[in-house]
């Protein structure tokens, strides 16, 4: 049986607690795939970034690191990736955290046998603004690679 993981984008549901950071001028997308996954486990998947993906990761940290940029994240005793947990409420996780040039959260959200990862951002300054144009291109790869893991896997356990 071949997986279906149609990535598609969405709205993210009105009730997202991702919402209650949303501000004008803000970055707000949102995809999803058909899942009956939990929030975390889903959550689990996508922040467990295929060796590609890592490779952008570590070129990120050579390029920011001379602006002092973080590239650990805060410490937290609950993270997922380098994501501290902001919220957890079994249906949806909520990770991110506040930096120099911009806010960032993701939000995972299981639901009606959907999977939704929806990213939130708020630049700070001409810096972030810049940050997210450089990168928007390889958080979309990313994230919509994540989702067609999370499928991938969810039929590997069936």
């Amino acid at each position: 049986m071949k997986a279906q993981a149609n990535v598609s984008t969405a709205e993210l549901p009105q009730d997202s607690l991702l919402h209650r950071h949303v501000a004008d001028g803000d970055f707000l997308d949102c995809y999803r795939v058909r899942s009956a996954m939990r929030a975390r486990p889903a959550a689990e998947i996508i922040v467990a970034f295929p060796g590609w993906a890592q490779l952008l990761l570590r070129l990120r940290r050579l390029v920011t690191a001379p602006f002092g940029l973080s590239n650990d994240g805060p410490v937290a005793s609950d993270k997922l990736g380098i994501f501290p947990v902001e919220t957890d409420t079994g249906e949806e996780v909520v990770a991110g955290f506040n930096d120099k040039h911009l806010n960032f959260r993701v939000s995972v959200l299981a639901r009606n046998g959907f999977v939704h990862c929806a990213t939130w951002v708020h630049p700070h300054n001409i810096g972030g603004r810049i940050y997210l144009a450089t990168i928007l291109p390889f958080h979309i790869l990313i994230v919509r690679d994540s989702l067609r893991r999370v499928v991938k896997s969810e039929l590997a356990a069936a």
